[in-house]
């Protein structure tokens, strides 16, 4: 989603973010996961009483913080109160999306002094929501002990995501860069920050490196029941990025005119129409780019089991489940052959399309 202050934002926030000499300073890195921050403005801005300038500051370091800070008064705190008042927002509104991605946001790295060099956590503040307390920034992956702490974080925040009926396997998306080297005078380290890349250079750089494996995650979020409320949320502002890498990031709503024409004219020239079940499965959704096929939605567990993967209690939930199961294999199929004729948006209309049939 673009804003129409936005540029001017970014530039200030970039000039914020140099409060220690360049020699010593970890390269910026606050717009790497650039479609999160996107995406959680406008479920922060449905109540911000504390009038938080926007969701970057929150990942800069404590100066640079303090000047979208608003009205709260510990910047090492900024990151969490943002994540806990989108939260909040969104929990009001039934948006599992925007829980999501406030939950995403919380987990993200912020920005220190030097490369392996830990961020100072909250402590002054308490979150309202038990799941935004649940959760902790992504550290320095060149600080001590990141790979385990990191690894937990994104466990435990696939658990969240998992209990407000949301794909836990997004929280992958929050992972970080590979160790950088401590005591490079470059400071270069391996990141990336690129406030125009709309995906997030992370992913288009292909910089990323997961903490978990999907098995991992899976297993992580055995048992996890959502509430039932949470099935029948709007689930509309989940964001695509085309990307080389296994688990993909969706884009922000709003695309460039050439974008949206490009992606029309690739897509498949119908859309398959509802029909009744075969064989017990109640997803009829029939187009298959690659090859790829929405998986089975089938009676069995608390209602509904998609694919002896996941079983919901609602078979709307069930549905969009199977459908976000075959956007994110077909975007795999499409990154994975660049020949493949079919592209990662093309993969993401699909599953708009998949959506549309949900009644």
């Amino acid at each position: 989603m673009l804003f129409s202050s936005f540029t001017a934002l970014l530039v200030a926030s970039t000039a914020f973010a140099a409060p220690v000499p360049t020699w010593k300073r970890e390269v910026p890195q606050e717009h790497s996961h650039e479609a999160i921050l996107r995406a959680l403005k406008p479920v922060l801005d449905l109540n911000n009483p504390d009038g938080i300038l926007d969701p970057v500051f929150g990942l800069l370091g404590a100066a640079a913080a303090a000047n979208g800070a608003g009205n709260i008064a510990d910047a090492d705190c900024l990151q969490q109160a943002t994540a806990d008042q989108a939260f909040t927002n969104a929990k009001a509104a039934g948006d599992i999306a925007g829980m999501t991605v406030a939950l995403q946001y919380r987990a993200l790295e912020r920005n220190t002094g030097a490369v392996g060099q830990a961020s100072v956590q909250c402590t002054s503040i308490t979150a309202v929501n038990p799941e935004i307390a649940a959760i902790q920034q992504h550290q320095d992956p060149a600080s001590n002990g990141a790979a385990a702490l990191n690894k937990a974080i994104v466990l435990e925040l696939a658990k969240q995501i998992a209990a407000i009926g949301g794909d836990p396997l997004e929280a992958l998306k929050t992972g970080t860069f590979a160790p950088g080297t401590i005591g490079d005078p470059t400071a270069a380290g391996n990141t990336c920050d690129d406030a125009n890349d709309a995906a997030g250079c992370i992913f288009s750089q292909n910089l990323i490196v997961f903490d978990a494996s999907e098995a991992e995650i899976t297993a992580a979020v055995a048992g996890v029941a959502a509430p039932d409320a949470a099935a029948t949320a709007t689930n509309s502002a989940a964001v695509e990025c085309p990307t080389a890498v296994t688990v993909t990031v969706d884009a922000p709503a709003a695309t460039s005119t050439a974008a949206a024409a490009q992606t029309s004219a690739a897509a498949p020239a119908t859309t398959s129409a509802a029909a009744a079940p075969v064989g017990g499965n109640a997803q009829t959704f029939s187009e298959a780019l690659g090859g790829v096929n929405a998986p089975t939605v089938l009676p069995g567990g608390k209602g509904f089991v998609v694919e002896n993967n996941a079983d919901f209690q609602n078979l709307s939930a069930a549905l969009g489940r199977s459908c976000d199961v075959q956007k994110n294999q077909c975007a795999n199929a499409a990154n994975s052959n660049r020949n493949a004729g079919f592209s990662v948006g093309d993969c993401d209309a699909q599953a708009g399309r998949c959506r549309a049939l949900i009644q």
